[in-house]
C-alpha cells in the first residue's frame, strides 16, 4: 500500500511563505521611497499562499485515493467536481471527504475532538506579532490597523469554533466563508490580471461600503493559515488512523 508520498508536503505550514517575505523585505528600509514596492509584494506572496493551498489539497485528495479504491474511483470519474481546488466550494469538499475518510476507519471519530481554540488562536496570534513593526505592517499600516480592529468581527470564535461543534457538515459558518468568497474573487482577479485594463483604484462608494475594510491581505492570509491549519491537524489525525490499521 503506497502512502504518505505527499506526507512531508501537507504538513509543512502555509506560514513559511510569510517567514520569507518578512526576512526578505528586512534589509531595505521603510522610507517612503519604498512603498511603491508594498503592491507588488504582497500581491506575489497572496498569490504563492493560495498556489501552494491549492497544491496541498490535489495532495491531500491523492493520498485519499492512494488508500480507499472507492474515492480513486470518485476522484478519477470527477464526480466531486473538483476545479482547481482553490474555491471555497473546492475545499469545502476535500475537508468532507478528508473527514469521511477518517471516521472509515474510525468511527468513533468525533471532530469536535479537533483543538478549535487553539487553531484559531494561533492563527490570530501568529499575524498580530509575526508582522508587528514589519516593513509590510508599515506599508500597509492602515490595512494592518484595520486588521488588528476586525478580529472579533471577522474571526471571532463564534464563527469558527461552533462550526465545529455543530458537527462535520462545513469547513466555515457563513461569516467566514463569505470573507473567503472576497479573498477568492481577489485571487482570480490577480491571477488574471484583470487590474491591467480594469480601473485599479476604488470607487467612492465601495470605499464607504463598511465591508470594504475587509478586503485586506492580512485578513487573507490568516484565511489562509486557518484553512491550513485545520487541514494539517485533520491529516495528522488521518495519517494516525491509517498507519495504525496498516500495521
Amino acid at each position: 500500500m503506497h502512502l504518505n508520498v505527499h506526507k512531508d508536503f501537507i504538513q509543512t505550514s502555509i506560514t513559511g511563505i510569510l517567514r520569507d517575505v518578512i526576512a526578505a523585505s528586512k534589509g531595505i528600509g521603510s522610507g517612503i521611497e519604498t512603498f511603491p514596492l508594498c503592491d507588488y509584494i504582497m500581491q506575489s506572496v497572496f498569490m504563492k499562499m493560495t498556489g501552494f493551498q491549492e497544491q496541498k489539497m490535489k495532495c491531500i485528495i491523492w493520498e485519499l485515493a492512494n488508500i480507499d479504491f472507492e474515492y480513486r474511483r470518485i476522484l478519477l470519474s470527477n464526480d466531486d467536481k473538483l476545479g482547481e481546488c482553490s474555491s471555497y466550494s473546492d475545499k469545502n469538499k476535500i475537508y468532507k471527504r478528508l473527514v469521511e475518510q477518517i471516521n472509515k476507519y474510525d468511527p468513533k471519530f468525533d471532530i469536535k475532538t479537533i483543538d478549535k481554540t487553539s487553531i484559531l488562536t494561533e492563527t490570530v496570534d501568529y499575524i498580530k506579532t509575526e508582522f508587528e513593526n514589519t516593513n509590510l505592517s508599515i506599508w500597509a499600516q492602515g490595512s494592518f490597523n484595520d486588521f488588528l480592529s476586525s478580529i472579533e468581527t471577522v474571526l471571532k470564535q463564534e464563527y469558527f469554533i461552533e462550526q465545529f461543534e455543530k458537527g462535520k457538515t462545513n469547513l466555515f459558518a457563513n461569516v467566514l466563508r463569505e470573507k473567503y468568497e472576497v479573498l477568492y474573487k481577489h485571487r482570480n482577479r490577480i491571477a488574471h490580471n484583470t487590474p491591467s485594463y480594469q480601473q485599479n483604484l476604488p470607487t467612492l462608494k465601495s470605499l464607504t461600503n463598511p465591508n470594504y475594510r475587509y478586503e485586506n491581505y492580512f485578513i487573507y492570509f490568516s484565511i489562509l493559515i486557518l484553512i491550513d491549519n485545520v487541514f494539517i491537524e485533520l491529516y495528522k489525525k488521518y495519517l494516525t488512523i491509517i498507519e495504525s490499521n496498516t500495521n
